[in-house]
């Protein structure tokens, strides 16, 4: 069984950075796709980053350019850099995985989440 165990919250100024983390923990096969996903009160989860093992990465428009997927060498953690973070990144980020490579920010496609972490942005 998969698990995702992510890291605390915390709360920045705008135009600070933020760095989350997610670990995972079971057996996982050689190839899948892990992405962060957020939620602000009252709308849709909404994918924010992706990545899979063919290296191949995905961002939200909104994110592009400020956000940075990425994986540690012993494939066990994920993470999401944020930088030069707005008030409308304030929400609950989700990481979450799937094992297929096809590449994509539909929450639908993906079996295992993390718990969420609340992220913070004021202005």
């Amino acid at each position: 069984q998969v698990q995702l165990q992510q890291s605390e919250g915390d709360s920045v100024q705008a135009g600070g950075s933020l760095k989350l983390t997610c670990s995972v923990f079971g057996s996982i096969y050689s190839s899948y796709c892990m992405a962060w996903f957020h939620q602000s009160p009252g709308k849709d989860r909404e994918g924010v980053a992706a990545f899979d093992t063919d290296g191949e990465t995905i961002y939200a428009d909104s994110v592009q350019g400020r956000f940075t997927i990425s994986q540690d060498g012993a494939k066990n953690k994920l993470y999401l850099q944020m930088n030069n973070l707005k008030p409308e990144d304030t929400a609950m980020y989700y990481c979450a995985l799937d094992f297929s490579l096809w590449l994509t920010l539909n929450e639908n496609d993906y079996d295992y989440w993390g718990q969420g972490t609340q992220v913070t942005v004021s202005s």
